[in-house]
C-alpha cells in the first residue's frame, strides 16, 4: 500500500517508536501521580504528538518534488499540517475532557514533540 507508515524512512519510524514508548512511560507516571485522569491526560498528550508527527511524515513522504524549491514547499506543507493537527487535537482534548490534568497533558506533549526532533540524529542505515 503506497503511503502507509511502512513507506516512511527509518529515522521517522524509529522516532515514532520512541514517542510511543515515551507516551506509555509518561502515562504510567501520570497514573501514579494523578490517578486515571493523569494517565489519560499524559496518554492524550503523547498521542497528539505521535498522531501529528505520523500524519506530517506521511504528507512529506507523498511529495514527488523535482527541485530544491519543491522539496522545501513539501516540507513546509508537512509542518503546517503537523502544527494545525496539534492545535486542533489539543483544543479538542482541553475542551471535551473535563477532568484533564493539564500538567500531564502538556508535559507528555512537550516531551514527545522534542523526541520527534531527534529524527535528525538517527542514521538512515545501520
Amino acid at each position: 500500500m503506497k503511503g502507509g507508515l511502512g513507506t516512511l524512512r527509518r529515522p521517522i519510524r524509529i522516532v515514532l517508536q520512541w514517542q510511543l514508548v515515551a507516551t506509555v512511560v509518561l502515562a504510567l507516571a501520570g497514573g501514579c501521580l494523578a490517578g486515571v485522569d493523569g494517565a489519560l491526560s499524559a496518554a492524550f498528550g503523547g498521542g497528539i504528538s505521535l498522531a501529528a508527527g505520523a500524519v506530517s511524515a506521511l504528507v512529506a513522504a507523498r511529495g514527488t518534488a523535482q527541485s530544491a524549491g519543491g522539496v522545501l514547499l513539501g516540507a513546509l506543507r508537512a509542518e503546517a499540517v503537523k502544527i494545525a493537527l496539534m492545535a486542533f487535537l489539543l483544543w479538542l482534548v482541553l475542551t471535551s475532557y473535563e477532568r484533564v490534568v493539564p500538567a500531564a497533558l502538556l508535559g507528555s506533549f512537550v516531551v514527545t514533540v522534542l523526541i520527534f526532533t531527534m529524527a535528525f540524529f538517527v542514521r538512515e542505515y545501520d
